[in-house]
């Protein structure tokens, strides 16, 4: 089971902790099903890169990015060397603390 810190750079979101989470799910379905928002214009099948977020640590526990990943990662808002899709982002088993921060997703609005 896993514990995911997320923080915001959003002005004025807190920091939100999931504990108890299994393996098998993408941080973006994690997410959304925690009713967290992350933008995920193609439904969540990497063909865009509105999912984007930063794995700050823990990125041992989830899914190697893959070639078609990397090139989405590359359109994205802000790129950095621990950019991710959230989509792309399944949870092997294991346990442990994975920390992301998520992209202030007011600036999509209108995309």
């Amino acid at each position: 089971m896993y514990s995911i810190n997320i923080k915001f750079e959003q002005k004025g979101v807190e920091s939100v902790t999931l504990t108890n989470i299994g393996a098998g799910d993408s941080l973006l379905e994690i997410l959304l099903d925690n009713k967290i928002e992350l933008h995920h214009n193609c439904g969540g099948v990497c063909a865009c890169s509105t999912c984007h977020l930063y794995v700050e640590s823990g990125d041992d526990y989830i899914e190697e990015l893959s070639d078609r990943e990397e090139d989405f990662i590359d359109r994205a808002v802000n790129p950095r060397i621990n950019s991710r899709l959230g989509c792309q982002c399944v949870l092997q088993n294991g346990t442990g603390t994975i920390d992301i921060l998520l992209p202030d997703q007011t600036q999509f609005l209108g995309e």
